[in-house]
């Protein structure tokens, strides 16, 4: 072989390599994820650093695109969308699918269970909780690789709710599912919208309240300029953020990455924790400079009261079938041996 023909096929053979180095540098699997979050919130960005880590931890095998509220369909179609394929998976409250199956708002928004994040994950992880919503969600084509939280979240309000008593007639927004029903039976008038909604809903006069996030986010919403009494510490609702995959996926990938994925929503779970926590922290120190906002921090008795007509609701729910009365009794089992209840 002359010296140009042997370059010529060095050259070859080079080109055919780096095509093939580039075809093994590029991801596996590329998925969207949807999120119950507008882009601008902190959840959102905590999200997206999630995306990002599994990226790095699978050594660009994963490429995951995160996708705010709506981006491809409403916030309560996600489930449908990932067990279509339609989406890959979804970050989101599962309370927005009460409406399939009562057990989604159970598990997704146990009102009036929870006094710290840390003790719904606990139940989730080590209390049966994690397994049971498997069993609930996989007959839809979905995968719940792992649960995280926010943290309780603040409700803001246009006059203050220091007593259970103060709820009467307050048109309250609340996801559908338990959470409704709930503030309905504690005497408010609650309003079913999407959280995309909660702004224009106080400024217009639609609502006169929100369960919505945690005090940073909405006071970062800016939902103090119409609803000047937020409570503080939150005193109700602690939401699991469901993290899932289309089953199919899962079910055909591999050990090594599967376990990625786990080791990575458990690393999620603490992040959004601790970082919202921080945010809150910083958003107090802002909202105490500011006049015209009062900080509620509902009574020890009086938040005992609320508590204890959410878990009256909660032996309603139980009965409505199988699963409800699965978790019911495992949230219960939970709460009791932890002198929670």
């Amino acid at each position: 072989m002359t010296g140009s023909r042997l370059l010529r096929s060095i050259g070859a053979a080079a080109a055919v390599f780096g095509l093939m180095a580039g075809s093994a540098a590029a991801a596996e699997f590329e998925w969207s994820f949807q999120t119950s979050e507008t882009a601008g919130e902190p959840q959102f960005k905590i999200k997206q650093g999630w995306a990002a880590e599994v990226g790095k931890m699978s050594n660009g095998r994963i490429k995951i695109d995160i996708l705010p509220t709506g981006a491809v369909v409403p916030h309560n179609q996600t489930l449908d969308a990932v067990s279509s394929g339609i989406l890959q998976g979804h970050l989101t409250d599962p309370s927005y699918f009460s409406g399939r199956n009562p057990a989604f708002s159970m598990l997704g928004n146990l009102v009036g269970a929870w006094g710290d994040p840390l003790e719904f994950l606990e139940f989730m992880k080590y209390g049966g909780g994690e397994a049971l919503y498997n069993q609930l969600v996989e007959p839809y084509g979905v995968h719940l690789i792992g649960a995280a939280a926010t943290g309780l979240e603040a409700f803001v309000t246009k006059k203050p709710i220091r007593t259970v008593a103060d709820l009467k007639g307050l048109k309250v927004r609340a996801p559908e599912g338990m959470v409704y029903d709930i503030f309905r039976k504690a005497g408010a008038a609650p309003v079913n919208l999407p959280g995309s909604e909660v702004y224009t809903g106080l400024e217009k006069g639609v609502i006169d309240a929100a369960d919505y996030t945690v005090f940073a986010t909405n006071h970062a919403q800016g939902f103090h300029k119409f609803a000047r009494y937020p409570s503080y510490p939150g005193f109700h609702s602690l939401p699991m953020v469901d993290v899932s995959i289309n089953k199919a996926i899962w079910d055909k990938l591999p050990e090594d990455l599967k376990t990625i994925l786990k080791v990575s929503v458990d690393k999620l779970a603490y992040d959004l924790v601790f970082n919202l926590k921080k945010l809150d922290l910083e958003a107090i120190q802002a909202a105490k400079k500011d006049a015209s906002i009062e900080l509620v921090n509902m009574a020890p008795e009086e938040r005992a009261k609320f508590r204890q007509i959410a878990q009256q609701e909660w032996k309603v729910w139980a009965a409505k079938n199988d699963m409800t009365k699965k978790v019911y009794d495992a949230a219960v089992k939970f709460l009791t041996e932890r002198n929670l209840m």
